[in-house]
This record gives C-alpha cells, sequence and structure tokens, in this order.
C-alpha cells in the first residue's frame, strides 16, 4: 500500500472541522512566515513594554495582540488595568520612541479560571449518626427502582460518621 502524501493534494483539507481563516492560511504560501513575523513583533512589543512598565506592574502585563496600531494588552487583575490604563499615553510615547508603531492601548482584564476546591474540603463527607440514619429511612420510603433512592443510598452508604 503507497502512502500518499498530505502536502501534494492527494488528502483533501477536511471543510466541515476546519475554519475558513485556517484554511486560507494553510493555502497561502508565505502563511507561516507571517505568523512568525507576527509573534516575532509581539515579544519585541512585550519586551518594549516590560521596558516602559515598573517591574511589578511588567510582571502582570502581557502583550496579546498587535492590529492596525492597537496594541491589546492583558492585565492579571483589576488594579493593573486600571494604573496601565492611566498610564497610555506615557507608555505609547516610550513604545513609539521605541520604534514600536502603536497609537492605542486596549487593555483588558484576564480572567483566570477559580482554584479548584482544596482536596480536604472535597473529601470531608461525615455525617452524623442521626442524618445518615433519616437518610437511610427515607431511601426505604422510595420506589426500589428510583434514581433519587439510589443516589441517597450512595451518599448514606460512603459518608463517614461522626
Amino acid at each position: 500500500m503507497a502512502h500518499r502524501n498530505p502536502h501534494d493534494g492527494s488528502f483533501p483539507l477536511p471543510t466541515a472541522t476546519m475554519s475558513q481563516p485556517l484554511r486560507r492560511y494553510l493555502g497561502s504560501g508565505d502563511a507561516l512566515a507571517r505568523l512568525q513575523d507576527h509573534a516575532n513583533r509581539l515579544r519585541r512589543l512585550q519586551a518594549a513594554l516590560d521596558g516602559a512598565l515598573a517591574p511589578p506592574l511588567a510582571a502582570q502585563c502581557r502583550v496579546a495582540n498587535l492590529k492596525e496600531g492597537v496594541l491589546v494588552i492583558f492585565a492579571q487583575s483589576g488594579a493593573a488595568a486600571v494604573r496601565l490604563r492611566q498610564m497610555a499615553p506615557t507608555v505609547i510615547g516610550l513604545l513609539n520612541q521605541a520604534g514600536q508603531p502603536v497609537h492605542t492601548l486596549k487593555v483588558k482584564v484576564l480572567v483566570s479560571e477559580p482554584a479548584a476546591p482544596h482536596s480536604s474540603m472535597a473529601a470531608d463527607r461525615s455525617l452524623s449518626r442521626s442524618a445518615r440514619d433519616h437518610l437511610e429511612h427515607f431511601a426505604a420510603v422510595l420506589p426500589p427502582e428510583s434514581d433519587l433512592r439510589a443516589a441517597i443510598e450512595r451518599l448514606a452508604r460512603r459518608a463517614r460518621t461522626q
């Protein structure tokens, strides 16, 4: 069985799962070069931003994108975002002096995912003997094939008695 090269056109690109912009990038010859140039530009902007800000504020700010002179920056907190917005004219001036063509800063607060509950909190499944007895009694009056009965019995069985 001969192996077919996906780059010679023998494997069509899936149209149902691939977005139009991605197909457009993959179809153009210099797409990766443009993408690499943009990534390098963003790295240079990040270095220039780090130099323009005090270290504590710089540690909380990340360059997200630059498009048509609008620099998007993610701040890790609302306080950092407010401070950066207050400093926007100064920062834009410093970035322009560093050779970066920026005329507008757009600051967004980067919302992080909430921390997972502490494992000791999740493992604390204790019930008083009375509560466990009430659950078992309640489960006994439910129909035997009931999903609720199975869930309550499982809860009573897995919970530790205080």
